[in-house]
């Protein structure tokens, strides 16, 4: 799952703040615009197991 919103990939070049979109392009630079969510999940996550454990018991 992803989000819609796109932010322009370059900001930190040519803007004083992020720019947010639904296109694929940046309306202001032109640039490209990149996927803003970040990832849901990091398989190299090392404390991912224990985490999920936590929550698992304070659901029981």
């Amino acid at each position: 799952m992803h989000s819609d919103l796109r932010v322009c990939a370059s900001w930190s070049e040519h803007h004083d703040r992020p720019v947010y979109t639904l296109t694929t392009s940046c309306p202001e630079c032109g640039g490209d615009a990149v996927n803003s969510a970040p990832a849901p999940y990091d398989p190299t996550d090392r404390y991912g197991e224990y985490r999920r454990a936590l929550k698992r018991r304070a659901q029981e």
